[in-house]
Order: C-alpha cells, then structure tokens, then sequence
C-alpha cells in the first residue's frame, strides 16, 4: 500500500513533468510522469498528463491507453475524456472521439469549446458517411482531362517562365518567389506534378542506387512543409548538384503551412536531376492525412481543388523504399510483422494497385510502424502499425545483408538517433517541430565509402504563420499550440 512519502514523491516527480513541459521537452515530461506512476499508481491526474505528452510526440495508442487508465481512477475526469478523443481523432477514428466529446459535453454543459468541438467532430462524421455512400471504386485519373497547353500565362506574370524542361533558373526563380510569399502560376503547378507523377511512376518500388566516386548523398527525414528549415539544409549542405543527391523520406506535406512550396520545390529537383533525386513515399502523402493535417486545405486555398487531387495521385506513384549502396535500406517508417519478408518482397511489391495504404499488408507497415527498445514486436504507440525490437532489425540485416534500416516518421529531440545497436537509425528533419517542440533536425551525408555523417541543425525564422494553418477542422489545433 503507498504511503503518504509515495504520494508527496509522486507529486513532486509530476511537477517536475509538468515543468519539463511547458518548456516543450515532451520526452523528459513522459520520464517524469512514468516515474510518478511508479511511485503512486492512483492519481488519474498522473496519467492524463502523460497523455497530454503523448499527444505531442504523436504517439496516440499510449495517449489513449493513458486517458482511459485516469478515466478508470475517475469517471468523471472531463479533461481525461478530452485527450482521448483528441487522440482518436488524429488516429481518424471519428466515432470515439465522438462518443468522447459528448461525455464531456454532458459532464461539463457550459464549456463552449466542447460543444463547437463535438459539432465539428459530428460534422466530420456524417460527411464522412457521405463521402462513402458516393465513393466510386475506381475513379479516373485526374490527369485525363488536364489540359495544360491550353493554360495561358498572363502577361503580367513577374516569374521566369517554364518551358517543356524544368531549368536551375526556374527552380533559383521559384525558390526566391515562395520565400517572398508569392506563388507560381498553376499552369507550371500542373506541369510540374504532371512530370513528376510519369518519373516516379516508372521508378521501382524500391529505388537501387549507388554513392558514385566524387559525389556524395544526403538523406532527410520528415519536413512537414517547414520552407524556411528545408532551405536551411540546403544553405548549410549545398544544394543538390550533379555530384550531390538528395533522398527525401517521406512526410514533406502536412501540419506546416508551407507544404505546397516543398512539395513543388523536391518535384521541381526531381524533375530536373531525375537520378539524382530520389523521393520515399511517406504516411503523410497519403488522402486520409492529408484531408486533416493541412495539406489539402493548402493545395485549395493556394491554388485548386485539382493541385490537390493531382499531388494525391502522384503521391502513391512515390517509391516506397530506397537501398543505398546495397547496404541502406531507406524507408519512411519500419519495419514488417513477419520474419520472412525480404528485400524481394519490397521488389516484388505492386504499390499500383493499391493507392492508400490501408489498415493492413507490407505498404502500411512500410509507411507507420515505430521500433520498440523491447525484443519482440508490440502494438503501435500510434494506434496504427506496430513496433518492432532490436532482434527484429538484427534478423531483418542479417537475412537481406543490410548494415542497418534508415528510417524517419518521429520527432528525435538531437534530430536523430542510433537504436538497436546501430542497426536502426532514425532521422528527423523539422526543427522545433509544429513550433511547439524544442527539438533540433538533422541530416545525413554519405559518400562512397558508404560511412554515415550526421548533422545537426536548428530552426530558423519563418513568417508568421502558425502550422495546420489550412487545416479543415479545429480539432486538432491543440495539437500544435
């Protein structure tokens, strides 16, 4: 039984979460709170904070698991009841989140910001319902009836223009354009998409290349359209060249307000050096993300309805994988549920067929799973995927030859991290993440001899534009606030 020493233990170890807290270090918090539940395991409060961090470090499934344990410890606990349907929102399952913030509703009938929210939340259900009744199994390609050289450029247009090629003066030209705030005409969106879309279509589902002699290439994890930070690589890495590749892993759109001018600016690099340039599908480039995370609701409002419908198809044409030096394999989130799946299976795999990744099979596990410091393999933090321990990378090298797996898909607060023993490296590249996370980004060099460089790099200024900006529902603006 505790005593009261445990529970004054307990308390001043959750203050001290608390404080880590508001100074955004969310993992150190999580420590913090882990040990005050340690100490004393019967305070819903202990738990509901913790959850509150789990939220920021997207790892729904524990944020969920958190709430419903101070939920348990007391029914009544509104702002449990919150956080949980904040979680099951950003894991999209709109019905629990429903059920939640009718809870708090009835439990708190004055609050105002429960009630816009469950209107919101319900909204978003019946539209989904609408969404399904009218969904057509296999709609056509959005680039059928695109026209593009019907598109007239206006006079009065102050960019350089674009031919049938994409040129170094264009991208120099558009690179200055986004950093001022304007944009490129729709047409160039168009045919940019459009290029890039027949590039990667025809790529491998896992994409083979080599670090040849005198070059170099540098992999980047998530930049969740933080512009001014991906420029920031770019200023202090060199930007790419003939003697220097990039691969970008995934998650480039979504939650930054900027995810359209990144978007266009990787497309337009790799439109230019095709083979070197190499673009990894991430969990963002997908519909379902990208209808809650902003980058809809960006596409329309910077340009159309169509960008976006275009950017979603050349989305799941994007490789899912890159091996580097037969040495690296590349991938945005993890690795699979099953010991025998090898790089021939990646090979092999038609991602043509199957233009979302679904709730299930090699592309989702692909694209969401999370490694666990625990052997094994264990339900997802996300409440999407799984997790994978350190024998399953081991197993995974050894049988496909591999050094290790490069992977991204989560905040690493020094930008990245070497796990199971070296075999499992993961790499972040959005500083100060959502503006909220006082993490640094990182990126990695390497050269021919195959070593991996790492670097680290801070945020820098951006205009005053809060992340999500162009999201199309609220209810996960604290998320980012």
């Amino acid at each position: 039984m505790a005593t009261a020493e445990d529970r004054a233990a307990a308390t001043a170890l959750k203050d001290k979460g608390n404080a880590a807290f508001k100074e955004h270090d969310w993992p150190t918090a999580i420590d913090f709170y882990t040990q005050a539940i340690e100490r004393y395991d019967q305070d819903g409060t202990f738990y509901s904070n913790r959850a509150a961090a789990h939220i920021k470090l997207e790892a729904f499934g524990y944020a969920i698991a958190d709430a419903s344990k101070a939920i348990e410890l007391d029914a009544n606990f509104v702002k449990a009841y919150w956080r949980r349907a904040t979680a099951y929102t950003a894991i999209l399952n709109y019905q629990d989140a429903l059920r939640d913030f009718r809870l708090v509703v009835k439990k708190n009938p004055g609050n105002k910001e429960a009630r816009l929210k469950l209107a919101e939340c319900e909204k978003l259900v019946k539209r989904i319902q609408f969404e399904k009744a009218i969904e057509v199994s296999d709609p056509p390609s959005a680039f059928e009836d695109l026209n593009i050289e019907s598109m007239k450029v206006d006079d009065n247009y102050d960019g350089v223009r674009l031919g049938d090629e994409m040129t170094q003066e264009f991208i120099d030209d558009m690179i200055e354009r986004f950093k001022n705030g304007k944009k490129i005409h729709r047409k160039y969106v168009f045919q940019i998409v459009k290029a890039v879309k027949e590039l990667v279509y025809d790529e491998a589902t896992m994409v083979e290349m080599e670090v040849e002699p005198d070059t170099k290439l540098t992999v980047c994890g998530d930049t969740h359209g933080q512009y001014f930070d991906l420029l920031e690589i770019f200023r202090l890495n060199g930007y790419p060249t003939d003697k220097h590749a990039y691969l970008f892993n995934g998650d480039f759109v979504d939650r930054g307000s900027w995810s359209t001018e990144i978007a266009l600016l990787l497309y337009a690099y790799k439109w230019l050096r095709p083979h070197k340039f190499f673009l990894n599908r991430g969990n963002h480039e997908t519909d379902d993300m990208n209808r809650v995370y902003g980058f809809e609701g960006e596409c329309k409002a910077k340009y159309n309805e169509k960008t976006f419908k275009l950017f979603s198809e050349s989305f799941s044409a994007l490789p899912l994988a890159t091996l580097i030096g037969k040495k690296y394999l590349t991938l945005h989130g993890g690795l699979f549920s099953d010991d025998k799946v090898t790089l021939d299976d990646i090979r092999k795999l038609d991602r043509h067929k199957q233009r979302q990744p679904g709730q299930a099979g090699l592309m989702m596990e692909m694209l969401w799973t999370d490694p666990q410091p625990q052997p094994g393999r264990g339900p997802s933090k996300r409440g999407v995927g799984l997790q994978f321990g350190p024998d399953v990378t081991k197993r995974f090298c050894e049988n496909n030859g591999l050094e290790a797996v490069i992977r991204s898909h989560e905040v690493r607060m020094e930008g990245y991290e070497e796990e199971h023993n070296g075999k499992c490296i993961t790499v972040f590249s959005a500083p100060k993440y959502c503006d909220t996370t006082e993490n640094k980004g990182a990126f990695i060099n390497i050269g021919p001899e195959l070593k991996l460089e790492f670097t680290k790099f801070d945020a820098v200024p951006h205009p005053d534009i809060k992340p999500m900006a162009y999201a199309q529902n609220s209810l996960l603006q604290q998320m980012v606030q």
